[in-house]
């Protein structure tokens, strides 16, 4: 007999040892990690106010205190900016710089040597940033209404929809500036590109730009978000708008499946 017929007597029958250790299928470990982030996220303190306190103050005070001309009510023209604010704070700063210090701290290192695959936890986090930002939703919302919002049913759905895919847009390129550069780099990059997209998607709203100025704001993710919601939540789609959140939303996300790092 040789070495493999040996080695194959000697095996132990299925089920001999219990629990029998193996992988979970792929819907109950996204299941797991997205409960695990959304966990993490709603811990955080200095994540909070970025993706709550500010929003609804940026709301309240732009509704009431005179600031330019945002015609009237004041809240249909703030509502859709400050939603773009609060969508790129959630799924693009915040994520970005959690994932580039898990990286720096080892987190993703750990997480890496478990059978979740590397789409699974670039999936977990989106789903829990998508749940954060429908709460965020909710509670603007509620705070618009409150100070005149008066939208239609159809509005609401196709602003939801906007959203939907502003987050997802937003949430890759977080994944793949945090998944890709040193911690230091992300706090500093990601902070700087807030400021310059949140610039440049107030842009949109301006009534007095020149028509190429105005394209090319469109053409960035923030300009695209901030457009899509303001037509979305009137009633309409932006088709140009809602290409331009595909388009940068696919490519960075196939970037970050693929240059993704756990350390």
């Amino acid at each position: 007999m040789n070495v493999q017929d040996r080695l194959a007597d000697n095996r132990f029958e299925a089920g001999t040892f219990t629990p029998d250790p193996r992988p979970s299928a792929a819907l109950p470990m996204l299941a797991a990690q997205t409960r695990l982030e959304l966990t993490l996220l709603l811990r955080n303190g200095e994540q909070l106010l970025l993706t709550m306190f500010i929003p609804i103050t940026l709301l309240i005070g732009l509704c009431l205190l005179p600031v330019g001309d945002l015609g009237d009510p004041r809240v249909d023209t703030v509502l859709p900016a400050v939603m773009m604010v609060a969508i790129m704070s959630t799924a693009f700063t915040g994520q970005a710089i959690a994932v580039g210090f898990d990286r720096r701290y080892g987190a993703l290192k750990r997480l890496g040597a478990t059978p979740l695959p590397r789409w699974g936890i670039i999936a977990g986090k989106s789903a829990a940033v998508i749940i954060v930002v429908a709460m965020q939703s909710v509670l603007l919302g509620g705070i618009a209404y409150a100070l005149g919002w008066r939208p239609e049913p159809t509005g609401l759905l196709l602003g939801a929809l906007i959203i939907a895919l502003g987050t997802v847009t937003f949430a890759s390129l977080g994944l793949l500036l945090g998944g890709t550069l040193r911690a230091e780099i992300v706090l500093a990059l990601a902070n700087v590109l807030w400021f310059v997209m949140a610039g440049i998607g107030s842009v949109v709203f301006a009534e007095d730009i020149p028509g190429p100025l105005h394209t090319a704001a469109r053409m960035i993710p923030s300009g695209a978000l901030a457009e899509a919601l303001q037509q979305a939540i009137g009633g309409s789609i932006d088709l140009f708008a809602v290409a331009v959140l595909v388009a940068w939303g696919s490519v960075a996300a196939w970037l970050a499946t693929r240059l993704f790092k756990f350390t």
